[in-house]
């Protein structure tokens, strides 16, 4: 058994949602907040591609416990206290 993390990848044309399941608390921020992206019944069960991106921004920011987190494909990403790091979302993308 491995004492490291293992954090999978869900990637959408912009965006890319991972996820670290061992930091999970089960809190449902996600699933309630984009159930059409974050659904525990399909496989995979993030889809990113779903919805927005900056709804899926917002959602992911308010996982409470880091487990979800999200790379933009130009290079923004989610700093380790949820805020989003430079570049800026465009709007529409």
């Amino acid at each position: 058994m491995s004492g490291g993390s293992e954090r999978k990848a869900y990637r959408a044309q912009s965006i890319t949602v991972t996820f670290e399941a061992r930091r999970c608390l089960h809190a449902a921020e996600c699933v309630q907040g984009l159930p059409e992206v974050f659904d525990t019944a399909k496989r995979p069960w993030i889809q990113p591609g779903n919805a927005t991106v900056e709804r899926l921004v917002d959602v992911v920011g308010r996982c409470p416990s880091g487990a979800l987190r999200y790379e933009l494909v130009d290079g923004g990403t989610e700093t380790p206290d949820g805020s989003p790091r430079s570049p800026a979302v465009p709007p529409g993308r």
